[in-house]
């Protein structure tokens, strides 16, 4: 027979145990969305009987994808009449003719923000598009720059869920002499992207550029975050990409980066400008620090980083051997708004050294701003 004091003890051994799960499950959600849409690689193909050639034949005859148009099942390498088409995730991917689309519905949370990562690349005409959309909220992407030679480009597109039940879809609104032209998609993921918070003893939001879009595991040239025109609701939370050019997360599984888990790479020169306007105190003085390198992939040369703050500009000059070196800038300013906005932006263009197809560019990683003392 147990004795009262065994009983005691395990009863508040239990009540300890309970009390203390029921605290560590909201530190433990890391369920959150993040990963592939059922068949985002394609892989799962139609039925032979639902081919015509190339083009799949019937509404739903793609797995977990709903088509409209000539929509094509591709794979990647040379194709008929010079063509090579880039699928570098796998075996398969969507080609989307004239005015053609691919959707499917996806379950969300309400009133959360989420990320869409996906390979897309033009396949014949210049000025080839593609236009993603979810309900109230849509954004067409031009593709004609190829920013990777190596195996097409990776964008990401960010909305807010306005119900828990959103259709995902991505449309070709072109129209070629030839039917089937129209852009590649070989691969699409969504992640939810959580609440930002800042680090203590700095005011900059996601200087580190930790939080951001889903990157793919097996193969990534880094993913083009589109500049504010085409994208108000950013992929990458707490700054603005502004101009007309993108630039480039990477992440530290394919490239090398200063510190943590991702960087930026300033792809497009003074053509795109990465910012966030952050809270200062009028008169006060503060420093600005960040970390400028090299992704270690083939970028060479000169590389020159330049920072504004408010009315104040500075420069980092780095030079690459294509190493993934990096160097710290340190600069002081003195605030002279309730706002200031901070700007970086690369001063140069660049190519990889044996492919000038290939644009490339500093990495900025590390952004901090603190009070002097």
């Amino acid at each position: 027979m147990l004795t009262m004091s065994l009983v005691l003890s395990l009863c508040l051994a239990f009540l300890c145990s309970f009390v203390h799960g029921s605290h560590s499950l909201p530190a433990q959600r890391t369920l959150h969305l993040d990963g592939l849409l059922p068949n985002g690689d394609f892989e799962k193909i139609p039925n032979k009987s639902n081919m015509r050639k190339r083009q799949i034949i019937g509404k739903y005859s793609l797995p977990h994808w709903e088509i409209s148009g000539h929509v094509e099942l591709v794979s990647g390498g040379p194709q008929p009449g010079g063509f090579y088409f880039a699928v570098p995730r796998g075996v398969h991917a969507a080609r989307l003719g004239n005015l053609a689309s691919i959707s499917q519905y996806v379950k969300v949370k309400r009133g959360l923000v989420y990320s869409l990562t996906f390979g897309v690349t033009r396949t014949c005409a210049q000025d080839e598009n593609i236009r993603i959309s979810v309900p109230g909220q849509t954004n067409e992407l031009p593709i004609q720059t190829l920013f990777s030679t190596n195996g097409g480009d990776t964008y990401a597109w960010a909305f807010k869920a306005t119900s828990d039940l959103v259709k995902v879809t991505f449309h070709n609104p072109g129209v070629q002499e030839d039917p089937t032209c129209g852009p590649i998609v070989d691969a699409v993921a969504i992640k939810e992207i959580l609440p930002l918070r800042y680090t203590k003893g700095n005011l900059v939001k996601n200087g580190g550029f930790e939080t951001g879009p889903h990157v793919f595991s097996n193969f990534s040239t880094g993913i083009l975050i589109p500049a504010k025109i085409q994208d108000l609701l950013s992929p990458l939370p707490g700054w603005i990409v502004e101009s007309l050019k993108p630039v480039k997360y990477i992440d530290n599984r394919h490239f090398k980066v200063p510190s943590g888990l991702a960087a930026i790479e300033l792809v497009s020169g003074r053509e795109s400008a990465i910012a966030q306007i952050i809270r200062t105190v009028s008169g006060r003085n503060y420093i600005l620090s960040f970390a400028v390198g090299d992704a270690h992939n083939g970028c060479h040369g000169s590389m020159m980083v330049e920072a504004f703050v408010g009315k104040s500009a500075f420069k980092v000059a780095f030079e690459s051997n294509d190493k993934g070196a990096f160097k710290a800038g340190r600069f002081a300013f003195r605030a002279d708004s309730n706002r200031t906005r901070i700007t970086f932006y690369s001063g140069f263009y660049h190519t990889k050294l044996h492919d000038f197809g290939h644009f490339c560019g500093p990495v900025l990683d590390n952004v901090r701003v603190f009070l002097a003392h």
